[in-house]
């Protein structure tokens, strides 16, 4: 299950594939400075930015357009956001594109892994707010900025501005009052906070024929829909065995996925599950990975299995 979506981690070039606007200036004049890239438009909506004149500056930095409200963002901190990419090069400075195109938000994990000023400019965001972030050389390493240039932007003369929108910081565990899913041979503790819960599977009992989604918490969030990427924690067991063959808990981060590239059970399940729940999931071999099983997991064609899965977010 250890599907992962690109974040802003992949720099340089997050959009390579896409094809955007530009802002047209005057390359004949001096360097520019940052701070003085005009950002208009509201934080839900695609924004616009206007480039002063001049070459680009070539020194990453980063500033806050909107505050935002709420509790600032710290490392670890996952948050759901919409991404604005321009190329800023000191002539068209391109946008090669934005999630605000794509009708999506994605997840971004604030991280030192992150570009300095990328990561300077997350942390201590809040909900609502705005961060524009430039990516230069001196944020690169010498393979990043290779591999740009192979992708058609050189980083020698242009450097990349990043507008993010924060819509949400996702809940580290399902939060809520907790309820026993009632099925036999299965045990479920809940210890509260952002603790990770215990899943017993060990047991005589037979395995449900069919999938079965317990509602362990009950989240507060939209619904989760089937062509959507999730962000889960989520602990896997085999039927009977009581044995674990993953875990996001144990790895420390939690997981995204995109519903329509897993296992059947898992889109079917999850599909209409509010974000915020905490579910119980039985899936059978053939909602699952089918007569072949999953050697590599440990998982035989026949076993039954049965996960307990917090929906963080959903984008």
């Amino acid at each position: 299950m250890r599907r992962r979506t690109a974040v802003l981690a992949a720099l340089p070039l997050i959009f390579a594939a896409a094809c955007g606007t530009a802002q047209k200036s005057d390359s004949n004049a001096g360097p520019a400075a940052a701070s003085e890239i005009k950002v208009t438009g509201q934080v839900d909506q695609k924004p616009t930015l206007t480039f002063p004149a001049g070459k680009p500056s070539l020194t990453s930095s980063s500033q806050t357009i909107v505050e935002g409200k709420g509790d600032p963002a710290k490392d670890g901190d996952v948050l759901t956001a919409k991404v604005t990419v321009y190329n800023w090069d000191g002539k068209e400075n391109k946008s090669p594109g934005s999630d605000y195109d794509q009708g999506k938000s994605e997840f971004v994990t604030v991280s030192p892994q992150l570009p300095k000023a990328l990561h300077q400019a997350l942390q201590g965001a809040k909900p609502g707010a705005r961060v524009l972030a430039v990516i230069a050389k001196d944020n690169l390493t010498a393979d990043q900025v290779a591999n740009a240039k192979q992708q058609g932007t050189d980083f020698t003369t242009s450097s990349q501005v990043l507008v993010v929108d924060v819509l949400a910081r996702a809940p580290k565990a399902a939060q809520g009052p907790a309820t026993d899913p009632g099925i036999e041979g299965v045990k479920i503790v809940n210890p509260g906070d952002d603790k990770a819960p215990t899943l017993t599977t060990k047991t005589k009992a037979k395995p449900p024929k069919d999938l079965v989604v317990k509602t362990v918490i009950e989240g507060k969030g939209p619904k989760v829909t089937a062509d959507q990427t999730v962000l889960a924690h989520y602990t896997g067991k085999i039927w009977g065995t009581d044995k674990q063959f993953d875990s996001s808990w144990e790895r420390g981060e939690p997981s995204t996925f995109a519903l329509n590239q897993v296992v059947k059970g898992w889109s079917q399940g999850l599909t209409g599950v509010p974000v915020g729940s905490r579910v119980l999931i039985t899936i059978p071999p053939e909602l699952g990975y089918g007569k072949e099983g999953n050697p590599q997991g440990g998982i035989k064609g026949t076993d039954t299995l049965v996960f307990v899965v917090d929906v963080l977010g959903a984008a």
